[in-house]
């Protein structure tokens, strides 16, 4: 019997310790969840909601330089209903000159006097697609400041009737781009008939090449 009477007073104790330490623990949950309001005392609520104003996210920005740019690609775009025939010089080989452009300068591009710094080979493309090249080529090209440039567009060996299809276009279409000064076919160690040479406009516009006629 008082080994059963000192196991139940063991069993009420351990109770009653466990009973304490939960009260204990909420008692300092409690005081943790009030700690803030303690420290900060009273407080007094403010009559006006003195919020801060988020600003509106702005709108994105309008692509203004490249909408600029394809409006000037389309004024620029180049047809092929233009008639060239009465521009070009009808000498042997078939040139181009600007107004005011002397003969000699066509005549110093076919000699060499300026070396070829890019090229454009036009070989395997379908019209429409040679037409955006080249425009793009030449576009390019006087933006970076070259003046000479060879444009490739082939004899017309493999085309139906072994005409050149693309060379009487190639002339229409550089004589449309005001980058364009003066163009003459290559010579035969530049491409011959295959092959254009163009003079373009140095950077800014002005023409030193001008020469009188």
């Amino acid at each position: 019997m008082a080994a059963v009477a000192r196991h139940l007073h063991e069993e009420k104790s351990r109770r009653e310790a466990e009973e304490k330490a939960q009260r204990e623990a909420a008692a300092r949950r409690e005081a943790e969840r009030h700690l803030f309001s303690h420290a900060v005392g009273p407080i007094t609520r403010l009559r006006e909601r003195n919020l801060a104003l988020r600003r509106r996210p702005l709108p994105p920005p309008l692509p203004v330089q490249r909408q600029l740019d394809e409006q000037r690609a389309l004024q620029e775009s180049i047809s092929d209903d233009f008639d060239v025939s009465t521009l070009l010089d009808t000498d042997d080989q078939l040139s181009f000159r600007r107004p005011g452009i002397g003969v000699e300068v066509t005549q110093r591009l076919r000699a060499g006097h300026w070396s070829i710094q890019r090229q454009l080979d036009l070989h395997g493309l379908r019209v429409d697609e040679a037409r955006l090249a080249l425009g793009e080529f030449i576009r390019t090209a006087h933006k970076n400041g070259v003046r000479c440039v060879r444009v490739v567009h082939g004899k017309g060996l493999g085309s139906p009737g072994k005409s050149p299809v693309l060379k009487s276009r190639v002339q229409r279409w550089l004589v449309q781009k005001h980058e364009v000064l003066a163009f003459v076919q290559a010579r035969p160690v530049d491409g011959g008939a295959g092959a254009m040479l163009v003079l373009l406009q140095p950077v800014g516009g002005g023409r030193r090449d001008q020469r009188s006629n």
